[in-house]
This record gives C-alpha cells, sequence and structure tokens, in this order.
C-alpha cells in the first residue's frame, strides 16, 4: 500500500507540477489539504492527516464506469461530481490503477490548460 511520501513523489515526478496548501486561509481545518497543480490548475488532491483517499479529475464517462468497477470510489469533498472523483487508497482499487488515474487527471488538466494557452497567444 502507498504512503503519503511515496505518493507525493509519484505526483512530483509528472513533471511541472506544484504542490500547496492553499485552502488553510478559509479554516484552519483545511491547513492538511495538499494540492498538486500543473499549469497553475488543480489536478489532485489529499488530505495530509488523514491520508486515506485522493481526489482526482477525470471525465463523466470514466467517473461513470470507475462508479460501477469498484466499491471505493466516492463522492469528492467540495468540487464538482461532474468532473471530480474520491478514490479510497484502503478500498478495491489497486495502487498502479490509482496511479493511472492520478496521471489521468494530469493529462486533463494539462492538455485543457495547454490549449487555452495557445489559443490565447495566437489571439494577442
Amino acid at each position: 500500500m502507498m504512503d503519503i511520501e511515496e505518493f507525493r513523489e509519484y505526483c512530483l515526478s509528472l513533471g511541472d507540477v506544484a504542490e500547496k496548501t492553499p485552502f488553510g486561509k478559509f479554516a484552519r481545518r483545511y491547513d492538511s489539504i495538499l494540492v498538486f497543480y500543473v499549469l497553475d490548475h488543480m489536478f489532485c488532491l489529499i488530505d495530509m492527516d488523514n491520508f486515506s483517499f485522493v481526489n482526482v479529475k477525470s471525465t463523466p464517462e470514466e467517473i461513470d464506469d470507475l462508479k460501477l468497477t469498484y466499491s471505493a470510489v466516492a463522492k469528492p469533498i467540495n468540487l464538482s461530481e461532474r468532473h471530480w472523483i474520491q478514490l479510497d487508497f484502503n478500498g478495491d482499487i489497486p495502487d498502479d490503477k490509482i496511479r493511472a488515474l492520478v496521471r489521468r487527471s494530469f493529462d486533463i488538466v494539462k492538455e485543457k490548460y495547454s490549449r487555452k494557452k495557445r489559443v490565447n497567444s495566437k489571439t494577442r
């Protein structure tokens, strides 16, 4: 089973990834939420004090498939249920699959915001 340092190293290894704890400014209880970013946009987040789940970005179709395939899938905390999903580390989703879903989330966000950057630079 993955530990928090192994998970963190994996996220940072994806390239051009930043990590922040941005939610503490809203309430102290959110100080432990660690968010990973690509191109200044979130692609996954974990709770450092309760490392039992990760929230990742996905597509609505993939989310539906994951819900049908695994019982360790839940509604994300304070995120859009249409584009985010929570994965339980202690459930029936293998670590390799969780890593693949984190990578998929990274790719979704990177592609979306790389495309926007290209379009914005062409219109200037």
